[in-house]
């Protein structure tokens, strides 16, 4: 069976091997605190999960669920106060 395929460089460039661009990582940097927020949500989960859960476990999952909504809150007013454009 033939092989059907562009053999150009400029066609086949594999995207996956390029660096972040500064705006990639500037818009990485700003989710940081969702990423983090999420991150302990689901520790507080998994810890739950390893053992039976109790009345300290469920404050645990609640106070990382609630700083994974005002973490997303906050993202989003971010987002909304930086659309090019937009009015204030």
């Amino acid at each position: 069976m033939k092989h059907i395929g562009a053999v150009q460089a400029v066609v086949t460039a594999d995207l996956s091997d390029r660096e972040p661009t500064a705006a990639e990582l500037d818009l990485i940097e700003q989710e940081m605190p969702v990423i983090r927020a999420e991150i302990e949500l689901l520790d507080a989960q998994i810890i739950a999960l390893d053992h039976t859960p109790n009345e300290l476990d469920a404050r645990r999952i609640r106070r990382a669920s609630r700083k994974v909504l005002a973490a997303r809150l906050a993202a989003a007013n971010l987002t909304v106060m930086r659309i090019p454009g937009a009015s204030a």
